[in-house]
């Protein structure tokens, strides 16, 4: 079978307006309506790395004891919650970083470079 759910721990943790802390969630997989319905949203359109909030909003299903996770649920993490989610989600969804081969204009010498994936995390 196969497993669509997976449960994460946030480093430190949404803070709700009542001040408790939820540090456990659940996220899903991803769907290509996942990935591609944001992009019509106003807001990824006028601010394309709003696009990870919507995203994430999407997949995380449950945070702590709250029964919905909106965008601005996730524009309200931490920094260090918002990369942790991003990389979780790179980890479930296997977008592996792609090695792009470049050649220094100057010196010729080639190398490779990581293109990270979900907003640049």
């Amino acid at each position: 079978m196969l497993q669509t759910e997976y449960e994460f721990t946030l480093p430190r943790g949404y803070v709700d307006d009542d001040g408790n802390i939820h540090r456990t969630g659940i996220m899903r997989l991803a769907t290509a309506a996942d990935e591609i319905l944001p992009l019509k949203e106003p807001r990824v359109q006028n601010n394309p790395a709003y696009l990870v909030v919507i995203l994430l909003s999407r997949v995380v299903v449950r945070l702590g004891s709250l029964s919905t996770v909106t965008p601005q649920t996730i524009e309200n993490l931490y920094t260090a919650d918002l990369a942790y989610l991003q990389d979780f989600y790179n980890e479930i969804n296997q977008t592996d970083p792609r090695m792009i081969s470049l050649r220094c204009p100057k010196c010729g010498e080639e190398i490779s470079v990581e293109a990270t994936p979900l907003g640049g995390s």
